[in-house]
């Protein structure tokens, strides 16, 4: 990314040179027997463990989907989104979580002790059609404003989808602020490519249109209040 990501990458390997990661990788498998499992929904949070399978369905024998590590390529830490609870077949308590991958809408299921979640406290809705964006925090609307969405073949997925990452852009073409959703479009001018973010813009007079490559651009009054209104693990519903 375009955002500082060279500098904490350094810092991270620094940080977790050898025997800290056999630590924490010992520390992660001592909390994840403990984890507290969560009954309200949605709900975000860590993984506990190094790694996990996500699959079809709460069944420690089911295919696997995708594998979910506790840091991105990116050395950022992989939030997860969980919507459900269920007992599986091995009767230990599962959740049904939103998988960051393509297809948008690709959903599977986690052992709960491999993860410790919280109930999410906000919640961002982007109309395409309007073009606007409403953002909730603890059930009351705390923001109304316009947006920009992607122009035709780059349209803006719909869907429902969660607050994946925050950074404050080193580019600004994307503005003061920045959050990196869990959706992917065609290609956006997302650093890297095909992730949709929400994020401020140097270009104001193109708001209310559809212009983008698929991301959601704000004024940047509008992403210094996603700053507090929008935490990670936030849900977010784009739709028509």
């Amino acid at each position: 990314m375009r955002s500082g990501i060279g500098a904490f990458a350094a810092a991270f390997a620094v940080a977790f040179a050898a025997p800290a990661a056999t630590a924490a990788v010992h520390s992660s498998s001592a909390s994840a027997s403990a984890a507290r499992v969560e009954r309200a929904f949605p709900a975000a949070g860590q993984l506990l463990v190094p790694k996990v399978p996500v699959r079809r369905s709460p069944n420690p024998s089911a295919v696997v989907i995708k594998t979910m590590r506790q840091f991105r390529s990116d050395f950022r830490a992989q939030e997860v989104f969980a919507v459900a609870l269920r007992t599986g077949a091995d009767g230990k308590p599962w959740y049904r979580i939103s998988i960051p991958m393509r297809p948008n809408g690709t959903y599977g299921w986690i052992p709960a002790t491999a993860v410790e979640l919280a109930p999410t406290v906000s919640r961002i809705v982007v109309h395409r059609e309007s073009r606007t964006i409403d953002v909730f925090w603890h059930g009351k609307l705390a923001l109304h404003a316009q947006v920009a969405v992607g122009a035709r073949r780059m349209e803006t997925p719909l869907g429902d989808y969660y607050v994946a990452a925050r950074f404050v852009p080193d580019d600004p073409f994307l503005g003061v602020f920045a959050v990196e959703t869990s959706a992917y479009s065609r290609l956006t001018e997302w650093p890297g490519g095909g992730v949709v973010g929400i994020h401020g813009t140097s270009m104001p007079q193109l708001l209310g249109q559809a212009v983008s490559h698929g991301c959601v651009r704000v004024a940047n009054s509008t992403a210094a209040a996603l700053r507090k209104l929008a935490p990670l693990g936030t849900p977010i519903t784009i739709t028509d």
